[in-house]
């Protein structure tokens, strides 16, 4: 292990820290048509960050929706290609007033930095740049080739980055793929994910009505959009949480005996998971898992939020006219999205209510992802996290979805390493995200001590 880049990002602290200050500044809300000009700035701090590290053939990439961003670093033959991939790209930071500190101010306490953003993605991927600037300041030079692929769509869909894939498989060869967008199980330990679970993101309208009705001449006769669309998502999970839908357990692989066994070695304790990060009375689910396997490796559906009728301060006595849900399901190894959607569609048609018409509209979907712990470079990554950590890596899954990992998989045949950096509390998507400091420093080094490694 090279001390000497570890002894750069030490005596280089305070500047690698207020660049960081400077990237969670621009308010980067993917979402907002208001922050298309937030958006590009981003995209420009990247492009800049890649030209101050020492990368080559720089580009910002028109898209029909935000750009790209693309650099490469290709001098070094006969040694392995790392595909670095992140997003810098944000959450709206709503509800604002739950925030302590400005969101997009970052500001230290207890030894994190708070600011929309920073621990995803924009301090976990900047990481990777500067582990490439620690390189070369060190050793004038990079122990393997590096190709960067960063985009602004990924908390909206990251459509562009995938049709960019899947139309330059040669462009982005490469051996395996980065992510740092994923987090240590518990503080100070190493761990990397070696499986996803995949998503399939939908809306369903329910439409009674031809208009909102006054519910005092028509109560009792005509059909409610919002009570229909209520009683219909009721049906699709019963009381112990399973899921409804026919044909949704039937390809499900379980994970392997020695995986599981490896997770009930895992620091996790139950009651402090339903105190500290869930904060609700009890824990719900499937009957006969787990927690983790039910986060992990288990089918799920959840209903994300319902609109329809009048919600304002007062009374309107309207029966509505029209409802939405935003409905999604996460998918396990073995699942096919395609097959699941086709059931979910039919279920929806068989159980719509009497006098209500429902629509199913598919916002996106992918495939559940896994990676051979054995994988060399798997490895590798596993002995850099243990070298500056100084503690075994475990392999962890995540029940959330990274897209793109299914995209490299698919388009260019190369597994993802998903080395991420963050802590189980760091309030992803919430108010108050933070991202602990000395893990953006450790993340820096791990990075560096990777490409060296695996370059040898």
């Amino acid at each position: 292990m090279s001390q000497a880049t570890n002894s750069f990002v030490e005596s280089n602290q305070d500047r690698l820290l207020e660049e960081l200050k400077q990237f969670l500044r621009i308010p980067s809300v993917s979402t907002l048509p208001e922050h298309a000009g937030d958006i590009r700035r981003a995209a420009e701090f990247v492009a800049s960050s890649f030209k101050t590290a020492g990368l080559e053939n720089i580009e910002i990439i028109p898209t029909a929706k935000h750009p790209l961003v693309y650099a490469d670093w290709l001098h070094a033959p006969g040694k392995p290609t790392v595909l670095c991939y992140g997003h810098y790209d944000v959450q709206p930071p709503d509800p604002l007033n739950e925030w302590i500190s400005p969101p997009f101010e970052p500001t230290l306490r207890d030894g994190n930095i708070y600011a929309r953003g920073s621990a995803d993605d924009k301090g976990q991927m900047y990481m990777h740049i500067k582990a490439v600037e620690a390189l070369r300041a060190v050793n004038g030079t990079l122990p393997l080739n590096l190709k960067f692929l960063i985009e602004g769509e990924e908390e909206v869909g990251g459509e562009s980055v995938a049709k960019y894939v899947a139309e330059n498989a040669v462009k982005l060869k490469a051996d395996v793929a980065l992510v740092s967008d994923t987090e240590l199980f518990a503080e100070g330990l190493p761990t990397l994910c070696v499986g996803l679970r995949g998503l399939i993101y939908t809306e369903i309208e329910a439409r009674g009505p031809s208009r909102d009705l006054h519910s005092g001449m028509y109560g009792g006769a005509a059909p409610n959009a919002v009570f229909g669309l209520v009683e219909l998502l009721a049906k699709l999970k019963d009381s112990n949480g399973v899921i409804q839908v026919p044909g949704m357990y039937d390809d499900v692989a379980p994970p392997d005996p020695a995986e599981k066994k490896s997770w009930s070695a895992l620091p996790f304790d139950e009651k402090e998971f339903l105190q500290n990060e869930v904060g609700s009375s009890r824990l719900t689910g499937e009957p006969g898992y787990g927690v983790l396997e039910r986060v992990w490796a288990r089918p799920t559906l959840e209903v994300h939020g319902i609109a329809g009728g009048f919600t304002g301060a007062g009374a309107k006595t309207v029966i509505p006219a029209r409802a939405t849900a935003k409905v999604s399901m996460r998918m396990v190894p073995n699942q096919d999205p395609e097959k699941i959607i086709a059931s979910y569609k039919a279920f929806i048609q068989e159980h719509t209510p009497a006098g209500i018409e429902t629509e199913v509209r598919i916002l996106s979907y992918g495939r559940a992802i896994s990676v051979n712990p054995n994988h060399h470079a798997i490895e590798v990554a596993a002995k850099a996290l243990r070298d500056v950590m100084n503690k075994e890596t475990v392999f962890i899954r995540s029940g959330g979805s990274i897209p793109i990992v299914g995209d490299f998989a698919k388009h260019l045949g190369i597994p993802t390493i998903l080395m991420g950096f963050g802590l189980p509390d760091d309030g992803l998507h919430s108010p108050n995200e933070k991202y602990k400091l000395a893990n953006y420093y450790a993340g820096i080094m791990t990075i560096a001590h990777f490409f060296e490694q695996y370059g040898q």
